[in-house]
Parts: C-alpha cells; structure tokens; sequence
C-alpha cells in the first residue's frame, strides 16, 4: 500500500511502510495505516517532537506541548532556546547536534529547569535523543522523547537529603555542631535558610523536664545558614537568644509540638508577628517567604525548634517538604539528645575528676611545684590523676597515674585509687613495695567489678603510675613505675634526660615484681611526671612525643606555670586525642644549717649527751623556745633505741618548715604506742611523744629503721 504525499504532510511525517505477508503474492496479513501511527504518535504519554538538521521543530505530539506549555504554533520552525529559555537550552541542543553528527542514540539524558506549563516550580526531564535517517541513509533531523521524572528526582533527593543529615549528625557528640549540621545539609537542598533553636538546658548537658513547658521560652541560636543573597534572614546569629512568644506559631510548635507550615507569609498569614516587635524586626525583609516551624524532640523531651525559610524566588513549601523536614529534624534530634547526654556525663566526670584531683599541692620547702590536667576532646574525662605527698624527714612523694578507661567511671575508679597512693605513702614504703600493694588493690577493683557482658564499658582493666620520692636533705630521688611513661629530668644548665628506669608492667596484672632506680638530682633540677596523653598522638610515635617533650622543657629558668604552659603548646597542635595529666617539681636541697646529725653508741649514759647536743643545735637555729618539747622527745626516742636494738644509734635533726627529730637504730621491730596502767613503771614515753609531737611514725631502712617526730616551729600563728 502506497501512501499519499497529502497524508504525509498533514503529520510532518515521511511516508510510513507497510508490512505485508511472507509472499509478494499473498493478501497482507497485518496493514498499519498511516493515521494510526500518527495517533499513536500524537496522543504517546511521552513528550515526542521531531527537528530538522538545523534544531528547528518540524513536529511534536500532544504531550509536549502540554509538558512545555508552548503552542505547536509556537514551537514550529523555532529552536528550543527560543521557546523554552529557563531551561539549560545550549546543553540539550549541544546533546542533539552530537547524535545528528555521531547516529549514536543518547539515552536517558536528565535535566532539571523550568516550563511555561509550571513556571514557579522546577521539574526534571529525562530525554532520549535518537537520529532519523530515510531509506537511502540520508540524515533528515532528530527525534527526543522526554518524560517528566519531577516525582523521581524528588524522591531521590530527599533520599540523598536523609542521608547527608543522618552522616553528618551522626559524625559527633556536639550539640552545636550537631545543629550546624542540620543547617548545612538543609541550605540549598531543602530550603535557602535554616536555623536551628535549643534550649539552654540542652547546649548546657542539663536535665530536661517532662511535660508541657511553662511560659514564654527561650532558647539559643545553636545552627544557622543561609545561601541566597536577596534573603537576609533573622538577625540572631549563632549563640544569641532567640524567644517564641506565646502567640507565635513557634511558641505553638514548641509547646505542642504541632509544626507549622505557611505556603506564603505575608501580611495576612504573619499577623501574628505584629504581636511580637522582636520576630518583626528580626524577619523584617524575608519578603513573601515561604515558612515551616518544625519541633525537635527525643525521648519525650523537646530541644528546640528548627525553622526553615524559602524566599520568593522559588516555589513555596508544600507538605511533602514538611515531611521530609519532619524525618531529618527527627534523625538529628536523637543526635542532639545524644550529644546533651553525654555533655551531661562529660561535665559531670569532670566535676567528680576536679574534686578528687588535688586542689592545693603541699610539699613545704622541698619542692616547688605546678601542674595541669587536660581532658580529652573526644573520649572526655578519664582516669588520669597526680598528686603531690609529703612524707616524714622533709622527704616529698610525687606521683602521677592514669587509670584506663574515660568517662564518670575511670574518674570514679581514679578516687580509690589516689587514696590507697596515700594510705600507702603515710606507711613510708619504698616505691616498689608501694606499686607491689597497687597491684593487688588493682586486682581487687577488678574483682569486684560487673562482668563484660554487664557492663561492657565500665569494668576497670587497669592503671599504670610512676611514684619518686625525692629526699632534700641527700638530694636522691628513689622512683619505681608500673607500665608508665619515663620520666624527665631537666639540669640546671638546661640538659634534658630520660632515666634509665625499670619500665615494671602495668597494675593489675598480678604477680610480677618491680623495681626501683635512686638518681642524685642537682639542686634546681626540674623533674617532670606525665600521661601517655602528652606523648602519644595519632599522628605521632612515642619516640617524636619525647623528642619534642625534650625541646619543651628545656628551659628551666622559666617559672614553673610557665614552663606549663610552654609544654602544652609545643605538644599539643589541636584538641587532645587522650586526657592528660602533667607534674612539673624544681628541687631544693637543705643545707649544712639546716641538718644536724650524730652518731651515738649504744649506752644508757649517752641520753645525757643527745640531750645536751640537742639543746645546742637548737639554741643555734634559734628555736630555744622548743628546748623543753625536744628535750623530753630526744631523750625517750634515743633511750628506746638504746634499750631495744643492738649496735650503734643516730640523731638527726631537720630544720625546715617544722622541727623533725629522727633517731635511726638497726633494729626492725617498731614500737608500739600503749596506755600505761596507773601502778605500771614505764610505757608512757610514746604517749607522750604523741601528745607533743604534731605527728610521729616508724619508717624501715635496708639497715633498720627509724623513728620520727614533727614539731611545728611556730605554734602560734600555727605554721
């Protein structure tokens, strides 16, 4: 069947073939008619048009021109950038010249812009372009299908929407940065401004109350963002207050929880901003905005209100945006609940840290010291601690430790432990005995701790510390360390080093022993005890953080705090990855004015001489007003020892900010303080001993042992 040129013509159409039969001589079995593919053309769901070589239209069907808007009158004989310009023209004309020059089909090319059939709102295209040739292979144009996947696009972007606001809020324990996060994801995708409002209590870690909330409440500015230039917005920057007043839809939406959701805010839908000359002057120049109010809450607890803007030059907002404003402001409020938790437990760990660490370093005269205690930027508050001992003959104990683990737990788990360091010091223990009985205390904790499965993140696993005893009046230093970091020694001339120090392992091992190391420190020597925290980064070894502690402090002519500070500059480039805990102790020596000592044999007639040199070192020191307390104190310690242990005994007397009196014997029994009955002759020496002695004790040498006595050198101003 042949077709006429009249009815190609009146569809713009070349001439259709027939199909005919398996034989030239057989009737056809199937005949398509002309017209019906041209209905099947003109009335296809698809947009359909037809260009010629030049891009002009020479055809479209029905769907076009409804998905365009555009007359067929108009479109024929005219490029697609003179009728539809809001779209990206020069892009799909370049698309179509490409298969014109190429014959290769493109397929499913999307694009997104605006038609005169919706001119406010954006949609999205997908067109396929595919080049028409005749039967004697001769190029006669270009035909597209296009298809509106708005709906698709949406979908798609919402999805990606979703996603980008739950990676980003998931990414931190913030608040703000939280917040600022649900704006950052939300501008341009969702609307041009976004802020995000919080009550106090939740930036703050605080407690939130159940139930409606009182009143007119205000809240903080915790995230905001805004992408176009013709949209100020509110004025309240991040950080300041912003109040819902209770006619305001926000009030509303913050005590309800109904969010609020204006196509056009205008004088007739914002009347109530009249009410309120701050959200006037605040939203003065948004323009015939588009406005939503969407409440964050979780838990059962409100947070605050999210508000999202658009302005007058795109579409309004429609209840599918308030639905997926509704999911993303639900999947960042479990982030922000989160978040004000753990501030919660964070600012509480590090008020329980702050009151078991010490508030005041007492170490006389012996020592002058400084410290600093950092927490960690991301795990919080652990179990890193320091403390600074005095301890009988002028001698100071120093010590620093770290209990594993972060949060209220390890702070917890840090207070026994700082007390039994001290229980064990005031028995003058060396410091590997000391460590020894850590270990076993260490080993206790952890036996009363919930099991794994219980309680995952709270058992105790352990600790390590290093603990020196430093005597003025030798100048020794005796220190002992279980899994710690070494200490650092800086000379008076500048020099740093790191002892040779037994590294022992970690506390709470069991059964392993310790040892001890005894270094002689120049006068003015600055000692440093740390946390692995100062050290250890994760973008650096142990070895670089020495090497860099070492540069830090060397400069010891600084004060102290200063020395510090200059420390935790040089290590420390950004937030600390661990908590950290740093002692810095410079040292100073008694002088030859300040001991005197003298070696006695043991017999009961030289009491008498201890007595009578004791009265004269005194008289010397100008402590005369002491004679009578010192008197009867070295008579009946010197009288003990000569009575209760063989060899020869030694007096010593310390001046420094209190009297101490010392008398070292070779015996190791230590004597026992008793309440003398009224008939019994003797056993009142050590009671009285104790009466006048500010405090006393027994100490144990490797020869023996002592026994000591503190007396306060002014009692009346009580120093």
């Amino acid at each position: 069947m042949n077709t006429s040129d009249d009815t190609a013509g009146q569809d713009g159409l070349a001439p259709f073939a027939t199909l005919q039969g398996n034989n030239a001589d057989e009737e056809p079995w199937w005949e398509v008619d002309h017209s019906l593919v041209g209905q099947f053309l003109a009335r296809s769901p698809a947009g359909m048009a037809v260009m010629s070589p030049e891009l002009r239209y020479v055809w479209i069907n029905d769907a076009l021109e409804r998905i365009g808007g555009v007359a067929r009158e108009e479109r024929l004989g005219k490029r697609l950038r003179d009728v539809l310009p809001k779209l990206d023209a020069e892009a799909i004309e370049a698309c179509m010249q490409e298969v014109l020059d190429t014959g290769k089909p493109a397929v499913d090319i999307e694009y997104r812009g605006r038609t005169r059939a919706d001119p406010e709102r954006e949609h999205a295209y997908s067109t396929s372009f595919f080049r028409l040739d005749d039967t004697l292979g001769r190029v006669r144009g270009v035909c597209y299908m296009v298809i509106d996947v708005t709906d698709r696009w949406r979908a798609r972007q919402r999805l990606a929407l979703v996603n980008e606001v739950s990676t980003q809020t998931g990414k931190s324990l913030d608040v703000i940065h939280i917040a600022q996060a649900l704006a950052n994801s939300c501008v341009p995708g969702l609307a041009d401004f976004v802020a995000v409002d919080l009550l106090d209590p939740v930036l703050w870690g605080e407690s939130l109350r159940r139930g409606p909330l009182p009143g007119t409440q205000t809240l903080r500015r915790a995230g905001r963002r805004v992408s176009t230039a013709d949209l100020r917005g509110p004025i309240a920057e991040t950080g300041h207050t912003v109040a819902f007043l209770p006619s305001s839809p926000g009030a509303g939406c913050l005590v309800d929880g109904t969010s609020y959701l204006c196509p056009a805010l205008d004088d007739d839908t914002g009347g109530w901003l009249a009410g309120d000359p701050r959200a006037a002057g605040e939203n003065h120049g948004l323009g015939q905005c588009s406005l939503m109010l969407v409440r964050a809450d979780a838990r059962g607890h409100a947070l605050g209100v999210a508000t999202f803007v658009r302005g007058p030059s795109r579409g309004p907002f429609e209840q599918d945006d308030l639905l997926l404003a509704e999911d993303v402001v639900a999947r960042a409020a479990v982030g922000i609940d989160n978040a004000r938790r753990f501030t919660r437990e964070h600012n509480t760990a590090l008020a329980l840290q702050r009151f078991l660490l010490p508030r005041k370093l007492s170490t006389r005269s012996s020592l002058e010291v400084a410290s600093r205690y950092l927490p960690a930027h991301a795990g919080g508050v652990g179990g890193d601690w320091f403390d600074v001992i005095p301890l009988s003959g002028a001698r100071v104990a120093l010590v620093v430790g770290d209990v594993v683990g972060h949060g209220i737990h390890a702070a917890a788990s840090m207070g026994p432990f700082r007390t039994a360091v001290r229980t064990l010091a005031d028995l003058d223990l060396p410091p590997e005995e000391l460590l020894a009985h850590l270990d076993d205390q260490m080993l206790s904790l952890i036996g009363e701790e919930p099991s794994q499965e219980d309680s995952p993140a709270s058992a105790v696993l352990g600790a390590t510390c290093l603990y020196a005893v430093y005597d003025p009046a030798t100048r020794r230093c005796t220190m002992a360390r279980a899994g710690h970091p070494p200490p650092a020694v800086v000379s008076p001339e500048g020099s740093v080093t790191f002892p040779d120090l037994p590294p022992g392992p970690p506390l709470g091992l069991g059964g392993l022993p310790f040892e001890s190391a005894e270094f002689e420190l120049a006068e003015g020597s600055v000692l440093a005890l740390y946390t692995d925290g100062l050290i250890e980064a994760r973008d650096r070894d142990v070895d670089v953080g020495l090497a860099r502690l070492s540069a830090a402090l060397a400069s010891p002519d600084l004060p102290l705090d200063g020395l510090c500070a200059t420390v935790l500059d040089t290590m420390l480039k950004g937030p600390a990855d661990d908590d950290i805990a740093l002692l810095l102790a410079r040292t100073h020596a008694l002088g030859a004015d300040q001991v005197a000592s003298w070696d006695l044999p043991s017999d009961p007639a030289v009491v008498a001489e201890a007595r009578a040199l004791a009265m004269r070192c005194l008289g010397e020191w100008g402590l005369g007003d002491l004679a009578f307390t010192v008197e009867l104190i070295v008579s009946e310690l010197v009288t003990n020892a000569i009575r209760y242990a063989p060899g020869p005994i030694r007096l010593r007397l310390i001046r420094q900010d209190v009297l101490i009196c010392e008398v070292f014997d070779s015996s190791s029994t230590s004597p026992r303080l008793r309440h003398a009955r009224t008939t019994d002759e003797g056993g009142r020496g050590l009671f009285l001993v104790a009466q006048l002695a500010r405090r006393w004790g027994t100490r144990y040498t490797t020869e023996g042992k002592i026994i000591w006595a503190e007396l306060d050198t002014s009692p009346a101003d009580g120093t």
